[in-house]
């Protein structure tokens, strides 16, 4: 599939709801230098393209009681297609996990984690992924402080 053809203006109006996803329409389009109409007309086309897939609410883990992430490196034991799937379903169905990737590379999966300290990665481990049928190895960090947090790049 193409991509949608942004301009400067697409562009702006992008840049601000990145920046603060609930703006009114009237303060976006003050903003990005339009009238309403035709920034609520642009909004609507970039939603509609699949540009704007969605907007969401950014929860602190600290204040829901995970204040430490982890990155947990995965090794499969085997990589029939029926193993992966089920895999993949499992950890998708974890809350803990923040973000998932099939990679390239010595291991087969990488995941972002949000735990309780110590304990609570031990629980996820021991309790969840060790007990998924597959895994032959893991290999986890403990994250020290985030430098930088996006979630998706700025246009």
């Amino acid at each position: 599939m193409d991509a949608l053809k942004l301009d400067a203006t697409d562009r702006r109006i992008l840049r601000a709801l990145h920046r603060n996803a609930r703006l009114t329409n009237a303060e976006l389009a003050e903003q990005v230098g339009l009238s309403p109409s035709p920034c609520w007309t642009r909004v609507r086309r970039l939603e509609q393209a699949g540009v704007i897939r969605g907007y969401v609410a950014i929860l602190d883990q600290a204040q829901l009681g995970l204040p430490d992430t982890v990155i947990i490196e995965v090794m499969m034991e085997r990589h029939d297609e029926e193993s992966l799937r089920r895999f993949e379903q499992a950890v998708t169905d974890m809350p803990e996990v923040i973000e998932a990737w099939l990679v390239t590379g010595e291991y087969d999966y990488v995941i972002k984690a949000a735990v309780g300290g110590t304990a609570g990665y031990e629980r996820l481990l021991r309790e969840k992924l060790y007990r998924l049928p597959g895994v032959r190895h893991t290999r986890t960090s403990f994250t020290l402080r985030s430098l930088k947090q996006s979630w998706t790049p700025a246009p």
